[in-house]
């Protein structure tokens, strides 16, 4: 009995090493989004400053402490200004920024889905991004004006370019077979663009969307300390000629605040709404 059992363990033994070996696969993804990942940068920012401005490391006059900004804040909003000047801004690159989005989704829909619409606008789209934007001040004020209606302008235009480059690329990427598709359905115009043409178009219209965002916001910073009487612009020029470094720093603070959060919100609305993608980032 005890021959058979050591005899049945040899062959176990044998068989074992003869079978081949099953190689671990090796994990090539990202893995599993951090939470709250997207603030880890800034707060290792924030703690480096203020750890330089505690060891003396920084000029005061030239970079004030953390909690100098903070204190500066503080009294801005309590004398008033610094609601005020926000509520501006916000009232600026809000108006551009919607107008600058209407115009690009729609000059994109009419270029990608149409040739004579391609021929009409795309080129013309280009030579405009070819352009700088900033560029078209002097000639914005002589056609509109020194008042809000050219700074709304220039940053519907800073807003529009991106969204329409993106989504227009996202319609000429779109398979062919799924046209051939829709046409052998039998498909009508509203129900290819709604079923077709609408998800197709959605990854490279929220890229877009996440560069006019942060488009809108760099050039409010430059318009506003362009004859300004408020806004996050004019404050920051008026602290420039005074020399008050603390008050700019307050004004890039609060633009970068802005910026961060409407970025992050357009992120929240395109992972819920392109939640059937499975991407990397997913």
């Amino acid at each position: 009995m005890s021959a058979v059992t050591t005899t049945e363990a040899a062959v176990t033994v044998a068989a074992a090493k003869d079978a081949p070996q099953v190689r671990r696969r090796r994990r090539l993804s990202p893995g599993r989004r951090l939470p709250a990942a997207r603030l880890a940068g800034p707060v290792l920012l924030l703690a480096l400053w203020a750890a330089a401005s505690a060891a003396g490391q920084l000029d005061p006059a030239a970079i004030p402490a953390p909690w100098t900004v903070v204190r500066t804040g503080a009294h801005l909003w309590t004398d008033g200004t610094l609601p005020t000047d926000i509520l501006t801004s916000l009232r600026r690159a809000a108006t551009g920024f919607v107008i600058g989005l209407v115009a690009g989704v729609v000059l994109a829909l009419a270029s990608g889905l149409s040739r004579t619409g391609e021929a009409l606008i795309d080129g013309t789209v280009n030579l405009n991004r070819a352009i700088p934007t900033l560029g078209l001040i002097p000639l914005f004020i002589l056609w509109l004006g020194i008042g809000e209606t050219f700074k709304v302008a220039i940053i519907a235009i800073v807003v529009y370019i991106p969204i329409y480059l993106n989504t227009h690329a996202a319609l000429s990427g779109i398979d062919h077979r799924f046209v051939e598709l829709a046409e052998v359905q039998g498909l009508s115009r509203f129900a290819f663009v709604r079923q077709i043409v609408v998800p197709g178009a959605l990854p490279g219209f929220f890229v877009g969307l996440r560069l006019g965002v942060t488009g809108s916001w760099l050039g409010l910073v430059v318009l506003e300390q362009i004859n300004a009487t408020s806004g996050l612009g004019y404050m920051m020029f008026q602290a420039q000629n005074y020399g008050q470094s603390d008050v700019i720093l307050v004004g890039l603070v609060v633009y970068g605040v802005f910026g961060l959060v409407s970025d992050s919100a357009v992120r929240l609305v395109e992972r819920r709404v392109l939640s059937w993608r499975r991407t990397l980032s997913s």
